[in-house]
């Protein structure tokens, strides 16, 4: 199958106003998918604008955070988003971390890899009272759902099989999308060796314990791009990545992607300075060679064709690590549109 290439929604400013303009120009540039995130604002009501705005485009979330909402509330968002959308919405899960679930929104962390399976299997019992309006009866470590009456059940919709993806980095929670999930994003901060090495084996691995094929689970991530107009945009891109992958590399967490290239070094000494807040030192032990790994570099035309290789029969679909944003960059994601294998662009 061809990549797909996807849009990526930033979080700055009164996005939501434009939603409807957006999402219609999304769509018209001919983006497999749009993608919100959940950091300033809520990753689904944009979603009921776009869905409202478009026939053809997936609309899915990258990621909403469950353990800040009750399985409920969440399967009733997601259902009606799928009623609206006509069955292109895509449920995209993330765990957060810690110190935000317990201390922003004030709810439990505990066995997180557990929670969010049971979170994912909560979901399906209620979708499947909402779909057959039968008896709810799902009773779990985490959660308890077993009381559904007429009056609370919105009935059956016509594409009631909503896919669930899951975010990681760690090989816990891509056990978990080999198990039970229908997609799996990968964290920007990636290489094609990582993804081979710890994320594919790691999702093999789940899917074979619950009798699955893992290559039924789609892989979708986004890419930090370097490309430009001239030498002097391109350099001063290649440098803003190189920061930003300073600031990923230092943090614990993302320590198994260096480990995929034997680079846990760097890692170590990246959070010795973040812990030391010494900022501006952090980019400069980011080598070309590290920048090669993670970011994809080429002029516009180019992209499409580069990311189409680097991750063929790796990956399903990709957005770049750059906000869409209409009438900014038209020509630009067109051109990276017009040169993915299989893919066309009207003018």
């Amino acid at each position: 199958m061809p990549l797909k290439i996807d849009a990526g929604l930033g979080t700055e400013g009164d996005y939501l106003k434009g939603m409807d303009r957006t999402a219609r120009a999304a769509e018209d540039l001919g983006f497999a998918g749009l993608w919100t995130s959940e950091t300033k604002h809520d990753a689904f009501l944009p979603l009921a604008v776009a869905a409202n705005e478009t026939e053809k485009i997936d609309l899915g979330t990258s990621v909403a955070i469950a353990f800040s909402r009750s399985p409920m509330a969440t399967a009733q968002t997601a259902w009606d988003l799928q009623s609206l959308s006509e069955g292109r919405f895509i449920l995209g899960l993330g765990t957060q971390v810690r110190a935000h679930v317990e201390r922003r929104f004030s709810m439990p962390f505990d066995k997180p890899a557990s929670r969010l399976r049971e979170y994912i299997l909560a979901l399906r019992a209620i979708w499947e009272s909402f779909q057959t309006e039968g008896r709810l009866k799902f009773e779990g470590e985490f959660y308890r759902h077993t009381l559904m009456t007429p009056f609370f059940n919105p009935g059956p919709i016509e594409h009631p099989r909503i896919p669930v993806y899951i975010a990681g980095v760690n090989t816990k929670l891509a056990r978990l999308a080999g198990e039970l999930c229908d997609g799996f994003h990968v964290h920007p901060f990636h290489s094609p060796e990582y993804v081979r090495q710890t994320v594919k084996p790691a999702m093999a691995e789940g899917a074979r314990a619950a009798g699955r094929n893992s290559d039924s689970v789609e892989l979708a991530t986004s890419v930090f791009v370097v490309s430009g107009e001239n030498e002097e945009e391109v350099s001063d891109q290649r440098e803003s990545v190189r920061a930003q992958i300073s600031f990923y590399a230092s943090t614990p967490t993302y320590r198994t992607v260096l480990e995929a290239h034997g680079w846990e070094e760097v890692g170590e000494r990246l959070g010795g300075l973040a812990r030391e807040k010494k900022w501006r030192e952090m980019p400069s032990l980011i080598t070309d060679e590290m920048l090669e790994a993670f970011v994809v570099e080429a002029v516009p035309e180019e992209i499409g064709a580069v990311l189409g290789e680097r991750y063929e029969d790796l990956i399903d679909r990709v957005a770049l690590y750059v906000p869409f944003v209409p009438g900014e960059r038209d020509d630009f994601w067109r051109r990276v549109i017009q040169s993915t294998p299989g893919k066309s662009v009207a003018p």
